[in-house]
């Protein structure tokens, strides 16, 4: 295949994931901020500005930003030292106990939500404490969600660290605390800022969480859009508060993609040695990080076990009647459908979500880690690459309100047709394949490519007996995420799910709403079914031994 042919097959190749992301996302972004812009054709800021100073956005704009920074400051107290740990000392278990620390980054949010609402609720375990309803609570839950970002991101590339200098500091007379300042932090620099940024993305945006947590009286940026579009229909203030929004996230999105750990080096290079090497036994001084890991194996998993026992008592006593009740609609017939029901609705468009997402991830993996010879070329790359970062952190209920205003006539008619869920769902979780994918794809020697191609084989030659052999565990991983991730999303589900076609996330967040011991008992169980078939999901993308979180 000739040069010019490949560059054509290339952008050929390139425009499907685009033409997709533009039409299922960018779109849909762009007709919610033009109905709040331009209410009657023409561009009017006046309600957009008025917004930014309403007391209550005033709130939201400083909860979001205090809890954000909260959250994240103390992710990285708890984070790191429980991936030290976890990726430099040689532990029983350890494979276990890194898919147990990942297990809450993929739980549907309003399975978390409900989680620490039955341990924190005045009858729940830490019910004397006083913090149900209270920023306390929704800090911590954001802490829960994403402390397996910090792990996952620092561990693998703290594993990787030459030990040598760490002792030759030693040698000198350092203290541990002396080479810990000067020595690991400086090299962990990258990967811990780049981790930092992700925590704070990803609090900054949550949704289920605080909307399950902190109803009205606590809200945040994203909830308050939500709030502004659904209940007020105050669309130039969702708009202004969306692009106030995305403006915040492209920003984090590039100084993450600017502090990444770089496969190939960089200007961030450090000295990598055999990994199996730079695990230790465990020492003495270990004993502060063993510490705080337990506190943080407790956070994991003491809500969860909460919601476990709570959904198996029942009038003080121990039964299944909240698991059978999951076959019906619930008392006075709450539900349209039956739990069950919405389960097999979920399973469905998380299946086919996956699948999308797969497919055109994939693609943007092959593409970006093509070899880029010229700066130019290497710059297209890397933005083709971060556009596709986009969807991590613009408001999911934008994505979904955007669907309904401006899909629904031709050639674009889309609202009432079945993939409208996943393929918004697909939007939510193609970022995570890419970020799976991309570094197995790069960290190939290019000398094997260049081998194939020399013997005379094609470029999908390359690919499929030089790439896939060794990206295929990522792959596999990266379908366990999708899915994962697709079955709980509940921000563009809830405004896009039919009521007679409901997901579990969305059936979840209505029986916690509905008054009654008997509705709130099946929401309880539906969780802990959620939980656990996203928890199975982890276990079996942790058995790959990929470490997908630290991709970001």
């Amino acid at each position: 295949m000739t040069g010019r042919r490949y560059v054509v097959l290339a952008v050929l190749a390139g425009a499907v994931p685009l033409a997709v992301l533009g039409v299922f996302f960018v779109v849909p972004v762009l007709g919610m901020v033009g109905l709040g812009f331009f209410p009657d054709g023409r561009l009017d800021l006046t309600g957009a500005a008025e917004t930014l100073v309403r007391p209550r956005v005033l709130g939201a704009l400083w909860f979001t930003l205090w809890s954000s920074v909260a959250a994240t400051a103390l992710t990285l107290l708890l984070g790191l030292p429980t991936a030290h740990l976890l990726y430099r000392v040689q532990l029983p278990g350890r494979h276990l106990l890194r898919g147990l620390v990942t297990m809450p980054f993929v739980l549907p949010t309003v399975v978390v939500g409900v989680a620490f609402r039955t341990l924190l609720a005045p009858s729940g375990p830490l019910g004397f404490l006083g913090l149900d309803g209270t920023p306390v609570a929704i800090v911590a839950a954001l802490v829960f969600f994403n402390i397996s970002v910090v792990v996952r991101t620092v561990g693998p590339w703290w594993e990787g660290l030459d030990r040598r200098r760490e002792e030759a500091a030693a040698a000198l007379g350092a203290t541990p605390v002396q080479v810990l300042r000067t020595v690991t932090l400086p090299a962990l620099r990258p990967a811990i800022t780049g981790a930092a940024s992700v925590v704070f993305l990803f609090s900054a945006t949550a949704f289920g969480v605080v909307l399950t947590l902190g109803g009205v009286r606590y809200s945040t940026v994203e909830t308050e859009i939500y709030l502004l579009t659904t209940q007020f229909l105050d669309l130039p203030a969702a708009a202004a508060l969306s692009i106030l929004q995305v403006v915040v996230v492209v920003g984090l999105l590039v100084l993450a993609g600017r502090t990444r750990p770089s496969e190939d080096g960089g200007t961030d290079r450090v000295d990598r040695v055999d990994r199996r090497t730079a695990v230790r036994r465990l020492r003495r001084g270990d004993l502060p990080a063993g510490v705080v890991t337990v506190l943080v194996l407790a956070l994991v998993c003491t809500p969860v076990l909460s919601l476990v026992v709570r959904s198996l008592r029942v009038d003080d006593r121990w039964s299944l009647r909240n698991y059978a009740a999951l076959g019906g609609t619930g008392g006075s017939d709450a539900l349209l459908v039956p739990v069950t029901t919405a389960l097999a609705n979920s399973l469905r468009v998380a299946v086919d979500a996956t699948v999308l997402a797969l497919v055109l991830g994939l693609v943007v993996s092959v593409l970006v880690t093509r070899p880029a010879r010229s700066p130019g070329r290497r710059r297209l790359l890397g933005l083709f690459d971060g556009v596709f970062m986009l969807p991590l952190g613009v408001s999911a209920v934008t994505v979904g309100f955007g669907f309904l205003v401006t899909l629904d006539q031709p050639p674009v008619d889309f609202r009432g047709s079945p993939w409208l869920v996943p393929v918004a769902q697909a939007m939510v979780a193609l970022p995570l394949v890419v970020r799976t994918v991309t570094p197995a794809l790069r960290g190939i020697d290019p000398r094997q490519r260049e081998a194939a191609a020399a013997l005379g084989a094609g470029p999908l030659r390359v690919l499929t007996s030089v790439e896939l052999p060794v990206a295929w565990r990522p792959v596999l991983a990266a379908t366990g995420f999708a899915f994962a991730v697709s079955l709980g999303e509940f921000g563009a589900t809830s405004f896009l799910a039919r009521p007679d076609r409901p997901t579990l996330p969305v059936v979840v967040f209505e029986l916690i709403g509905r008054p009654g011991g008997e509705s709130f008992g099946m929401a309880l169980a539906a969780s802990v079914v959620l939980a656990a078939i996203t928890a199975t999901v982890m276990v079996a993308v942790e058995r790959l031994r990929v470490g997908t979180v630290g991709a970001f």
